[in-house]
């Protein structure tokens, strides 16, 4: 199997929910994000193999395989298929890794892989809606299949993490990611949305004409507002809209490569893949996926996690990466060095993309050698990847 190579990654600024990006459809996120993709690296889009998206709720304007429409929306060749994925929230990470074996076996040279989500526009969950409240799977006489905000809540319960530590680590992801943002570490990676342009009618004048950053972002959290809020899943809980990753809006993509295609088009690689996976976990915890799946990537790498210079886990909810930090041993310093889904939100089917994206520029940036990035998914899943900055 040949390597595959990381030549280029770009998102969207992420949007809050029904913010400046709420008018925009993700196919028309996905389609500008494709677009400044292969215009800031000299590219034809015909030269492009395929295009792999990540989205989570394939319904409405999601729907009909939103990799393919936003290429055509685009206006990139009618050749270039298109293929949509559904793995939860690894989906765009997960898309990456289809790309890679596309390219590793030889079936493609150029593939961008990505996703795009408007958790604003198509509320997440309302594919399921389709078929009814009662889905009459076969997994629930073998599994008791419950939310992921009280799988989220057993995580705390079993590693006994307490409400403080989870609005700590929140309040720590929101001052990471301000602090990032007003030193410019995101701007190599974002592509500023014309929000009047694709923007559907039917939405508010106010928004701006181009949103150029992160609206996420609280600079101001602190422990005792976060404190103040109520719970989310139990009367009882320790979960909060506060300290979990926020409903969002936003597209992201990479350009994957083999060596011939690198020197074919005159590509110089920024990065390579040098092992990918995802894992099966327990459906009713849920979240402890990324745990197995990080052991599982560093052993296909023949690696430790002494030799990694950054970590990503997803923050779908504080306690996931507090967990995974406590089971893996891994430094603060380490993890989530520029704020998480918490402060930088979670537009599910992108998110795997955008976190590659970011991790991507921060090792960069640091100079650091190897990355690794670590997503739980709904169903009990975990998905991982391991990069090397060249």
């Amino acid at each position: 199997m040949s390597d595959v190579y990381i030549v280029d990654a770009v998102r969207t600024p992420v949007g809050r929910y029904r913010g400046s990006l709420a008018g925009v459809r993700a196919d028309h996120l996905g389609a500008h994000v494709l677009n400044g993709l292969v215009e800031r690296n000299g590219l034809a889009a015909a030269a492009i193999d395929d295009v792999i998206f990540g989205c989570v709720t394939q319904v409405g304007e999601q729907s009909a395989n939103i990799a393919r429409t936003a290429l055509l929306g685009a206006g990139w060749p009618e050749q270039v298929p298109g293929l949509t994925i559904d793995r939860k929230c690894g989906s765009g990470e997960v898309a990456v890794h289809v790309a890679a074996g596309l390219i590793a076996a030889g079936s493609a040279s150029l593939v961008v892989a990505g996703g795009a989500e408007n958790m604003s526009r198509v509320r997440m969950g309302g594919n399921r809606d389709v078929h009814g409240e009662a889905f009459g799977w076969l997994a629930e006489s073998r599994y008791e299949l419950t939310s992921q905000g009280e799988a989220a809540e057993r995580l705390v319960d079993k590693w006994q993490l307490t409400r403080a530590q989870l609005d700590e680590f929140a309040v720590r992801s929101h001052q990471r990611a301000a602090k990032a943002a007003a030193q410019g570490f995101f701007k190599n990676e974002i592509i500023a949305v014309p929000v009047r342009d694709l923007q559907e009618k039917d939405w508010a004048e106010e928004s701006p004409e181009l949103l150029t950053a992160d609206e996420t972002i609280r600079a101001a959290s602190n422990v005792e507002k976060l404190a103040a809020l109520k719970t989310s899943f139990r009367e009882d809980g320790r979960l909060t809209a506060g300290n979990s990753s926020q409903i969002s809006d936003g597209a992201a993509v990479l350009l994957l490569a083999s060596k011939q295609a690198c020197e074919l088009h005159n590509l110089k690689p920024r990065a390579r893949l040098v092992s990918f996976t995802t894992v099966g976990s327990d459906p009713t915890l849920m979240l402890t996926g990324p745990i197995a799946s990080t052991r599982k990537v560093l052993q296909q790498a023949g690696l430790s996690v002494d030799d990694i210079d950054l970590f990503e886990v997803n923050e779908a909810f504080a306690p996931v990466p507090l967990v995974w930090q406590q089971e893996l041993g891994v430094s603060s310093d380490k993890l989530n060095v520029n704020g998480g889904a918490i402060a930088l939100g979670h537009p599910l089917g992108a998110s795997g993309a955008r976190i590659m994206t970011s991790m991507l520029n921060e090792l960069e940036r640091r100079g650091g050698r190897y990355g690794l990035q670590a997503i739980c998914c709904a169903g009990g899943m975990g998905t991982a990847t391991l990069i090397e900055r060249l």
